[in-house]
Protein backbone atom coordinates (compact mmCIF):
# COMPACT_ATOMS: atom_id res chain seq x y z
CA UNK A 1 0.00 0.00 0.00
CA UNK A 2 1.13 3.54 -0.80
CA UNK A 3 0.03 6.68 1.00
CA UNK A 4 0.71 10.06 -0.59
CA UNK A 5 0.55 13.50 1.02
CA UNK A 6 0.11 16.64 -1.06
CA UNK A 7 -1.88 19.46 -2.49
CA UNK A 8 -1.97 21.64 -5.57
CA UNK A 9 -1.38 21.03 -9.25
CA UNK A 10 2.05 19.43 -8.78
CA UNK A 11 0.65 16.75 -6.51
CA UNK A 12 -2.31 16.16 -8.84
CA UNK A 13 -0.08 15.67 -11.89
CA UNK A 14 2.25 13.35 -10.00
CA UNK A 15 -0.60 11.26 -8.63
CA UNK A 16 -2.12 10.90 -12.10
CA UNK A 17 1.09 9.23 -13.24
CA UNK A 18 1.32 7.09 -10.12
CA UNK A 19 -2.17 5.71 -10.70
CA UNK A 20 -1.03 4.74 -14.18
CA UNK A 21 1.40 2.17 -12.77
CA UNK A 22 -0.30 0.95 -9.58
CA UNK A 23 -3.89 -0.14 -8.97
CA UNK A 24 -5.93 2.79 -7.59
CA UNK A 25 -7.10 0.54 -4.76
CA UNK A 26 -3.50 0.47 -3.45
CA UNK A 27 -3.32 4.25 -3.06
CA UNK A 28 -4.50 6.58 -0.31
CA UNK A 29 -4.10 10.33 -0.77
CA UNK A 30 -4.04 12.71 2.21
CA UNK A 31 -4.80 16.21 0.96
CA UNK A 32 -3.99 19.62 2.37
CA UNK A 33 -7.11 21.53 3.40
CA UNK A 34 -5.53 24.73 4.74
CA UNK A 35 -6.14 26.40 1.35
CA UNK A 36 -9.89 25.99 1.94
CA UNK A 37 -11.96 29.14 2.24
CA UNK A 38 -15.56 30.31 2.57
CA UNK A 39 -17.02 31.76 -0.60
CA UNK A 40 -20.66 32.60 -1.38
CA UNK A 41 -21.70 30.72 1.75
CA UNK A 42 -19.88 27.55 0.69
CA UNK A 43 -16.66 25.88 1.83
CA UNK A 44 -14.37 25.70 -1.18
CA UNK A 45 -11.62 23.04 -1.05
CA UNK A 46 -9.25 23.81 -3.96
CA UNK A 47 -6.63 21.12 -3.34
CA UNK A 48 -9.16 18.34 -2.84
CA UNK A 49 -11.04 19.33 -5.98
CA UNK A 50 -7.92 19.73 -8.13
CA UNK A 51 -6.77 16.23 -7.20
CA UNK A 52 -10.20 14.70 -7.81
CA UNK A 53 -10.61 16.52 -11.12
CA UNK A 54 -7.12 15.50 -12.32
CA UNK A 55 -7.37 11.86 -11.28
CA UNK A 56 -10.82 11.51 -12.85
CA UNK A 57 -9.68 13.05 -16.15
CA UNK A 58 -12.10 15.94 -15.71
CA UNK A 59 -9.63 18.79 -15.20
CA UNK A 60 -9.06 21.75 -17.49
CA UNK A 61 -5.62 20.78 -18.77
CA UNK A 62 -4.74 24.28 -19.96
CA UNK A 63 -5.37 25.95 -16.62
CA UNK A 64 -4.42 23.01 -14.42
CA UNK A 65 -7.48 23.55 -12.23
CA UNK A 66 -11.26 23.56 -12.61
CA UNK A 67 -13.35 21.41 -14.90
CA UNK A 68 -12.73 20.94 -18.60
CA UNK A 69 -15.14 22.94 -20.72
CA UNK A 70 -16.51 24.89 -17.78
CA UNK A 71 -18.10 28.31 -18.21
CA UNK A 72 -18.07 31.31 -15.90
CA UNK A 73 -21.48 32.88 -16.36
CA UNK A 74 -22.13 32.87 -12.62
CA UNK A 75 -19.15 35.13 -11.93
CA UNK A 76 -20.38 37.62 -14.49
CA UNK A 77 -23.80 37.66 -12.88
CA UNK A 78 -22.29 37.95 -9.38
CA UNK A 79 -20.28 41.00 -10.44
CA UNK A 80 -23.52 42.81 -11.26
CA UNK A 81 -24.43 42.71 -7.57
CA UNK A 82 -20.99 43.67 -6.32
CA UNK A 83 -19.87 40.23 -5.15
CA UNK A 84 -16.12 39.51 -5.27
CA UNK A 85 -15.15 37.68 -8.46
CA UNK A 86 -11.38 37.30 -8.12
CA UNK A 87 -11.65 33.57 -7.35
CA UNK A 88 -12.22 31.60 -10.57
CA UNK A 89 -15.33 29.64 -9.69
CA UNK A 90 -16.75 27.86 -12.76
CA UNK A 91 -20.41 27.08 -13.28
CA UNK A 92 -20.01 23.30 -13.20
CA UNK A 93 -17.43 23.60 -10.45
CA UNK A 94 -20.08 25.42 -8.43
CA UNK A 95 -22.10 22.20 -8.28
CA UNK A 96 -19.21 20.45 -6.48
CA UNK A 97 -19.14 23.11 -3.79
CA UNK A 98 -22.91 23.10 -3.42
CA UNK A 99 -22.84 19.33 -2.95
CA UNK A 100 -20.09 19.63 -0.33
CA UNK A 101 -22.18 22.25 1.49
CA UNK A 102 -25.27 20.02 1.37
CA UNK A 103 -23.41 17.09 2.92
CA UNK A 104 -21.91 19.24 5.69
CA UNK A 105 -25.17 21.11 6.35
CA UNK A 106 -26.85 17.72 6.83
CA UNK A 107 -24.38 16.88 9.59
CA UNK A 108 -21.68 15.25 7.50
CA UNK A 109 -17.96 15.90 7.63
CA UNK A 110 -15.41 17.08 5.10
CA UNK A 111 -14.19 13.47 4.92
CA UNK A 112 -17.67 12.22 4.06
CA UNK A 113 -18.26 14.90 1.45
CA UNK A 114 -14.84 14.23 -0.12
CA UNK A 115 -15.53 10.51 -0.36
CA UNK A 116 -18.92 11.11 -1.96
CA UNK A 117 -17.55 13.65 -4.44
CA UNK A 118 -14.75 11.27 -5.42
CA UNK A 119 -17.32 8.52 -6.00
CA UNK A 120 -19.39 10.82 -8.23
CA UNK A 121 -16.26 11.37 -10.33
CA UNK A 122 -15.60 7.63 -10.65
CA UNK A 123 -12.83 7.35 -8.05
CA UNK A 124 -14.52 4.95 -5.69
CA UNK A 125 -11.59 2.51 -5.62
CA UNK A 126 -9.18 5.09 -4.25
CA UNK A 127 -9.18 6.69 -0.80
CA UNK A 128 -8.92 10.49 -0.94
CA UNK A 129 -8.82 11.95 2.56
CA UNK A 130 -8.71 15.52 3.83
CA UNK A 131 -5.91 15.94 6.34
CA UNK A 132 -8.49 17.00 8.96
CA UNK A 133 -12.21 17.55 9.33
CA UNK A 134 -11.41 20.54 11.54
CA UNK A 135 -10.99 24.01 10.10
CA UNK A 136 -7.37 24.88 9.35
CA UNK A 137 -6.37 27.90 7.25
CA UNK A 138 -3.10 29.29 5.94
CA UNK A 139 -2.69 33.05 6.34
CA UNK A 140 0.20 35.00 4.87
CA UNK A 141 1.76 37.95 6.71
CA UNK A 142 2.88 40.50 4.12
CA UNK A 143 3.93 44.12 3.83
CA UNK A 144 0.34 44.78 2.72
CA UNK A 145 -1.15 43.13 5.80
CA UNK A 146 -2.27 39.64 6.78
CA UNK A 147 -4.39 37.79 4.23
CA UNK A 148 -5.73 34.32 3.48
CA UNK A 149 -3.44 32.36 1.19
CA UNK A 150 -5.96 32.43 -1.65
CA UNK A 151 -6.05 36.21 -1.50
CA UNK A 152 -2.26 36.39 -1.56
CA UNK A 153 -1.95 33.86 -4.38
CA UNK A 154 -4.88 34.81 -6.63
CA UNK A 155 -6.26 38.22 -5.72
CA UNK A 156 -2.85 39.82 -5.18
CA UNK A 157 -0.91 37.56 -7.61
CA UNK A 158 1.87 36.92 -5.05
CA UNK A 159 3.03 40.56 -5.29
CA UNK A 160 3.17 41.49 -1.57
CA UNK A 161 6.43 40.77 0.22
CA UNK A 162 6.11 37.77 2.53
CA UNK A 163 6.98 38.33 6.18
CA UNK A 164 5.50 35.25 7.79
CA UNK A 165 3.07 32.34 7.51
CA UNK A 166 0.44 31.30 10.04
CA UNK A 167 -1.35 27.94 9.92
CA UNK A 168 -4.41 28.86 11.95
CA UNK A 169 -6.20 26.06 13.77
CA UNK A 170 -3.54 23.39 13.12
CA UNK A 171 -2.52 22.95 16.74
CA UNK A 172 -6.11 22.27 17.78
CA UNK A 173 -6.94 20.08 14.76
CA UNK A 174 -7.10 16.30 14.73
CA UNK A 175 -6.29 14.05 11.83
CA UNK A 176 -9.31 13.01 9.80
CA UNK A 177 -10.54 9.41 10.16
CA UNK A 178 -8.30 6.83 8.45
CA UNK A 179 -5.41 9.30 8.01
CA UNK A 180 -3.20 7.93 10.79
CA UNK A 181 -3.93 4.31 9.92
CA UNK A 182 -3.19 4.93 6.25
CA UNK A 183 0.25 6.27 7.18
CA UNK A 184 1.00 3.50 9.62
CA UNK A 185 -0.17 0.73 7.28
CA UNK A 186 1.66 2.01 4.19
CA UNK A 187 4.84 0.30 3.07
CA UNK A 188 5.66 3.50 1.17
CA UNK A 189 4.74 7.10 2.01
CA UNK A 190 5.31 9.68 -0.72
CA UNK A 191 5.40 13.42 -0.11
CA UNK A 192 4.28 14.78 -3.49
CA UNK A 193 6.09 17.61 -5.32
CA UNK A 194 4.01 20.19 -3.47
CA UNK A 195 4.83 23.52 -1.87
CA UNK A 196 6.60 22.57 1.39
CA UNK A 197 5.31 25.63 3.25
CA UNK A 198 1.62 25.85 2.37
CA UNK A 199 0.73 22.43 0.92
CA UNK A 200 2.78 20.00 3.01
CA UNK A 201 3.51 22.30 5.96
CA UNK A 202 -0.10 22.45 7.21
CA UNK A 203 -0.38 18.65 7.13
CA UNK A 204 2.79 18.36 9.23
CA UNK A 205 1.50 21.03 11.64
CA UNK A 206 -1.11 18.54 12.86
CA UNK A 207 0.91 16.98 15.63
CA UNK A 208 -0.41 13.43 15.45
CA UNK A 209 0.23 13.24 11.70
CA UNK A 210 3.85 14.36 12.10
CA UNK A 211 4.32 11.88 14.95
CA UNK A 212 2.88 9.05 12.88
CA UNK A 213 5.21 9.88 9.97
CA UNK A 214 8.18 9.74 12.32
CA UNK A 215 7.07 6.45 13.84
CA UNK A 216 5.79 4.49 10.85
CA UNK A 217 8.08 1.67 9.61
CA UNK A 218 7.28 2.39 5.96
CA UNK A 219 9.79 4.13 3.71
CA UNK A 220 9.22 7.88 3.43
CA UNK A 221 10.09 9.54 0.12
CA UNK A 222 9.62 13.20 -0.85
CA UNK A 223 9.82 14.77 -4.29
CA UNK A 224 11.33 18.24 -4.25
CA UNK A 225 9.16 20.79 -6.06
CA UNK A 226 12.18 23.03 -6.70
CA UNK A 227 14.71 23.15 -9.52
CA UNK A 228 17.60 25.57 -9.22
CA UNK A 229 15.72 27.23 -6.38
CA UNK A 230 12.54 27.82 -8.37
CA UNK A 231 9.19 26.01 -8.49
CA UNK A 232 7.55 25.38 -11.83
CA UNK A 233 4.44 27.06 -10.45
CA UNK A 234 3.41 28.82 -7.28
CA UNK A 235 5.13 30.83 -4.54
CA UNK A 236 7.29 28.19 -2.80
CA UNK A 237 10.49 30.18 -3.27
CA UNK A 238 8.89 33.47 -2.20
CA UNK A 239 7.47 31.87 0.93
CA UNK A 240 10.69 30.10 1.86
CA UNK A 241 12.75 33.28 1.50
CA UNK A 242 10.08 35.25 3.37
CA UNK A 243 10.56 32.85 6.29
CA UNK A 244 14.33 33.33 6.23
CA UNK A 245 15.07 30.05 4.45
CA UNK A 246 17.09 29.41 1.34
CA UNK A 247 15.00 28.25 -1.59
CA UNK A 248 16.64 24.92 -2.41
CA UNK A 249 16.06 21.20 -2.45
CA UNK A 250 18.46 20.94 0.47
CA UNK A 251 16.13 23.17 2.48
CA UNK A 252 13.21 20.93 1.54
CA UNK A 253 15.19 18.01 2.97
CA UNK A 254 15.80 19.97 6.18
CA UNK A 255 12.07 20.63 6.55
CA UNK A 256 11.31 16.90 6.33
CA UNK A 257 14.48 15.59 7.98
CA UNK A 258 12.70 14.32 11.12
CA UNK A 259 11.11 11.49 9.16
CA UNK A 260 12.47 11.48 5.59
CA UNK A 261 14.36 8.53 4.11
CA UNK A 262 14.72 9.62 0.47
CA UNK A 263 14.55 12.95 -1.36
CA UNK A 264 13.99 12.95 -5.11
CA UNK A 265 15.67 15.91 -6.83
CA UNK A 266 15.94 17.08 -10.41
CA UNK A 267 19.14 16.56 -12.37
CA UNK A 268 19.64 20.33 -12.34
CA UNK A 269 20.07 20.11 -8.55
CA UNK A 270 22.50 17.16 -8.60
CA UNK A 271 25.12 19.39 -6.98
CA UNK A 272 23.01 19.44 -3.80
CA UNK A 273 23.12 15.66 -3.34
CA UNK A 274 26.07 15.66 -0.92
CA UNK A 275 24.50 18.29 1.33
CA UNK A 276 21.24 16.33 1.43
CA UNK A 277 23.01 13.06 2.18
CA UNK A 278 24.79 14.81 5.07
CA UNK A 279 21.31 15.04 6.63
CA UNK A 280 21.19 11.20 6.52
CA UNK A 281 18.68 11.33 3.68
CA UNK A 282 19.25 9.23 0.57
CA UNK A 283 19.01 11.01 -2.78
CA UNK A 284 17.49 9.97 -6.08
CA UNK A 285 18.58 12.25 -8.94
CA UNK A 286 16.27 12.08 -11.94
CA UNK A 287 14.08 14.22 -14.20
CA UNK A 288 11.33 15.65 -11.99
CA UNK A 289 9.64 17.86 -14.59
CA UNK A 290 6.32 16.19 -15.47
CA UNK A 291 4.64 18.06 -18.32
CA UNK A 292 2.45 15.08 -19.23
CA UNK A 293 1.13 11.81 -17.87
CA UNK A 294 3.88 9.71 -19.46
CA UNK A 295 6.61 11.71 -17.75
CA UNK A 296 4.71 11.47 -14.47
CA UNK A 297 4.48 7.70 -14.85
CA UNK A 298 8.21 7.55 -15.57
CA UNK A 299 8.99 9.58 -12.42
CA UNK A 300 6.72 7.36 -10.34
CA UNK A 301 8.42 4.23 -11.69
CA UNK A 302 11.86 5.72 -10.96
CA UNK A 303 10.80 6.20 -7.35
CA UNK A 304 9.40 2.70 -6.95
CA UNK A 305 12.52 1.18 -8.52
CA UNK A 306 14.82 3.20 -6.27
CA UNK A 307 12.94 2.22 -3.14
CA UNK A 308 13.11 -1.42 -4.17
CA UNK A 309 16.87 -1.06 -4.73
CA UNK A 310 17.25 0.05 -1.13
CA UNK A 311 15.75 -3.22 0.01
CA UNK A 312 13.71 -1.40 2.64
CA UNK A 313 10.18 -1.40 1.30
CA UNK A 314 7.90 -3.22 3.69
CA UNK A 315 5.78 -6.02 2.29
CA UNK A 316 2.12 -5.21 2.45
CA UNK A 317 0.11 -7.50 4.76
Amino acid sequence: MITALGGGSGAAKFLKGLTGIIPPSELTVIVNTADDMDLYGMRVSPDIDTIIYRLSGSIDEKKGWGLHGDTFEFLGAAARFGFPTWFGLGDRDLATHLFRKAVIDAGGTLSESTSKIAQRFGLGEMRILPMSDDRVETWIETDAGEMHFQEYYIKHAMRPEVRGVKIKGAREASAAPLVLDSINDADLVIICPSNPIISIGPILEIKEIKERLVGTPGVKVAVSPLMRGKPLKGPADKLMRGLGMEASSTQVARLYADFLDVLVIDRSDAGEAAAIEALEVSVLVTDTVIPDEQSSMRLSQDILDFVESLGRRRTSP
